[in-house]
């Protein structure tokens, strides 16, 4: 079943990672053509066809795919095990951003401003590719460097032609279980197990972006646990803190 969930319901990088694939390759990973953030449940019985599309995302060197876990379908009987609230809380507020009512399952956002049902392999596919460099894919290159102590993460300039002296964005990083695999026992998609990819765990801002080219040092202490991915992405945000389209991104498997 396709789930909707409306307002009125909400009352209820790696260490190891950066270490073993160093600097070189770190910085010659390229830019992805785009960034794919799938929101879904285990709770919910319309979410695996969309997680079978992200899977398929996952494997590509090319795209930024990230499962995003909510928390509002387990009064179904499941108890979501990759959910976090800050996963439920990034949808609704997309859901400002997009001017939508209510947020859904399993919903896919393109670079931070194309929506759509996450279990539609040719809508998700052909509009990564119509994105795909144009101003409304990913401008702005980015690339990382382990020092040692501390990360350091290269931020670029807008292209020229592109220029915004009003633009506001937050480098947000990332954290994320390459690989799960959970046996769901109660609820909509009892007794199938089912192997989910990039499963978010953590989303947090760790910098702010005018339009210039810019560095930010990440020390590595405070960083993801060893074994985990991690992914930046450089967003615009508006006036109210809403996030917007994503200018560029770049990931990290170990």
């Amino acid at each position: 079943m396709f789930r909707l969930w409306t307002p009125g319901h909400f009352t209820a990088l790696a260490l190891g990672l950066l270490a073993a694939i160093g600097p070189a390759e770190a910085e010659n990973t390229g830019r992805p053509i785009g960034v794919v953030e799938l929101f879904t449940s285990q709770g919910c019985n319309s979410c695996p066809p969309a997680d079978a599309v992200l899977d398929e995302l996952a494997s590509r060197k090319d795209v930024v795919a990230l499962a995003y876990h909510v928390d509002y379908w387990d009064y179904l009987g499941w108890r979501d095990a990759l959910a976090r609230p800050a996963n439920s809380e990034r949808q609704r507020k997309y859901a400002g951003t997009l001017q939508k009512s209510s947020v859904y399952t399993p919903q896919a956002i393109v670079n931070g401003h194309r929506d759509m049902n996450g279990a539609n392999r040719a809508e998700v596919m052909s509009t990564l590719e119509a994105l795909a460099g144009t101003a409304a894919g990913l401008q702005v290159d980015l690339s990382l460097e382990d020092t040692g102590d501390s990360i350091i993460v290269s931020v670029g300039s807008l292209p020229e032609g592109l220029e915004d002296k009003d633009i506001s964005a937050h480098l947000v990083f990332v954290d994320y279980t390459p690989e799960s695999t959970v046996e769901i026992r109660a609820g909509e998609n009892r007794g199938r197990t089912i192997q989910y990819r990039n499963a978010v765990n953590r989303i947090q801002t760790i910098g702010m972006w005018d339009g210039t080219a810019r560095k930010f040092e990440m020390p590595r202490s405070e960083l993801i646990q060893k074994g985990n991915g991690c992914a930046l992405l450089l967003q615009r945000v508006d006036g109210s803190g809403l996030p917007g389209a994503i200018l560029g991104a770049i990931a990290l498997n170990p």
